[in-house]
């Protein structure tokens, strides 16, 4: 069984977590700072949940046009490139007297370049680790993802509260800064993985072939829906609770690394497949009992609970890389991540409307139960279908893997 010791021993590993995981801080902070931001100057929970989630709407767009350039970029200089905008752009964000239509603006176009972003490290990741051992690197990321999410939520309310909102965006573009020199003194100068310019034709042509396998499809809507609905109940945490939103977020990022750590690491391949549904529907499912309006120690332990669910992904993840092959891997990853989280941002735009016309906690009943169906539904398909084997076109490692494996 593959260990986590193995893996931060295997070059540019630790520089790429170490990128993953200050981009994570920065993220987290920043974004709770503008939500907080936002919300104090409209009162609006549309508009807070929008600032906090909505830049992922943009990824929708950069699935559509940018997504071939993340296996056509040399990924050092991509990665390092972005966090730089990042920083900059968040540094812009802070900027006092700023118009709301500037700041979703600029959100928009961090979104653009996140959708790019998102491929690029993923592809590497896959170039860096044998196929056996993707899964377990990809839960050290989640994990990574989950203990910055927890300690950025827990610093980002600190910062609030003895700070400002303000000021708290402005630590998020200085820890984005920071994610841009990792990648840029970490990470060795690589080429790109396929030869050719980027278009949007070629992103077009790509996206058709990896949507037109049945089996991939229904991989990429259960990586996409089902948890953008859970996060859109998220993103009214603000509205619902505003002094303790950080607190909320925190509990959230632990179950989520509480459930990464378990099936990364301790779940036996047999159980990997049966597990993936029902371990999804955790996901919605205490979201069900915020219809009673329950105190906040429960409502911490709910959400706490919740995001265990979140671990589905690494199933539903390594199913996608059976299925997908060798030379299309960046693609491939960029679009599970761009469609996952432009459908984070349409669920929390549409948490937003359902809580400006009911209530946070009405709203985060509806999707919840909006997610759960879903998962049933593909769940079911899946059963119908019967189909579990990999294509062997897909399956069989490039003779570059087999030289690295044996390297």
């Amino acid at each position: 069984m593959p260990r986590y010791r193995a893996l931060f021993r295997t070059p540019e590993f630790t520089p790429l977590f170490v990128t993953g995981s200050a981009h994570t801080a920065a993220q987290t902070v920043a974004g709770l700072g503008l939500a907080t931001l936002v919300f104090r100057a409209t009162g609006s929970p549309f508009l807070s949940a929008l600032a906090l989630f909505g830049p992922s709407l943009a990824q929708l767009l950069g699935a559509t046009t940018l997504l071939s350039a993340s296996d056509r970029l040399p990924p050092r200089a991509a990665i390092s490139g972005i966090a730089l905008f990042f920083a900059l752009g968040t540094a812009v964000l802070a900027v006092p007297a700023l118009p709301t239509w500037a700041v979703f603006l600029i959100l928009l176009a961090e979104g653009l370049a996140a959708s790019l972003g998102g491929g690029v490290r993923h592809g590497l990741l896959n170039e860096i680790l044998p196929r056996e051992e993707y899964l377990l690197g990809r839960s050290v990321m989640n994990m990574s993802t989950g203990a910055f999410q927890i300690g950025g939520f827990a610093t980002g309310g600190l910062l609030v509260a003895l700070l400002s909102p303000r000021g708290t965006v402005l630590a998020g573009a200085g820890l984005y800064l920071a994610a841009a020199l990792a990648a840029r003194l970490g990470l060795g100068a690589r080429p790109p993985r396929v030869a050719g310019r980027p278009s949007v034709a070629e992103t077009w042509r790509t996206n058709g072939r990896l949507w037109a396998v049945p089996a991939r499809r229904r991989v990429y809507l259960a990586l996409w829906v089902p948890n953008g609905l859970v996060v859109g109940c998220e993103s009214l945490f603000v509205p619902y609770a505003p002094e303790r939103a950080g607190l909320l977020f925190a509990c959230g990022a632990l179950g989520m690394l509480a459930g990464d750590t378990t099936v990364g690491r301790f779940l036996p391949a047999r159980l990997r497949d049966r597990i993936r549904f029902p371990l999804q529907a955790l996901l919605a499912a205490p979201f069900l009992l915020f219809a009673l309006d329950p105190a906040l120690p429960l409502a911490l332990v709910l959400v706490t609970v919740s995001a265990v669910g979140y671990a589905a992904s690494l199933l539903h993840q390594e199913r996608l890389m059976a299925l997908v092959p060798e030379e299309l891997s960046g693609h491939a990853l960029g679009l599970h991540t761009s469609g996952m989280l432009a459908l984070q941002g349409v669920s929390a735009a549409l948490a937003g409307t359902l809580a400006q016309y009911t209530s946070p906690r009405t709203g985060m009943v509806l999707l919840a139960l909006a997610s759960l169906t879903v998962t049933f539904l593909l769940a079911r398909a899946e059963r119908g279908d019967g189909s579990s084997e990999v294509p062997s076109s897909a399956a069989r490692p490039s003779p570059h893997r087999d030289r690295r494996r044996t390297a």
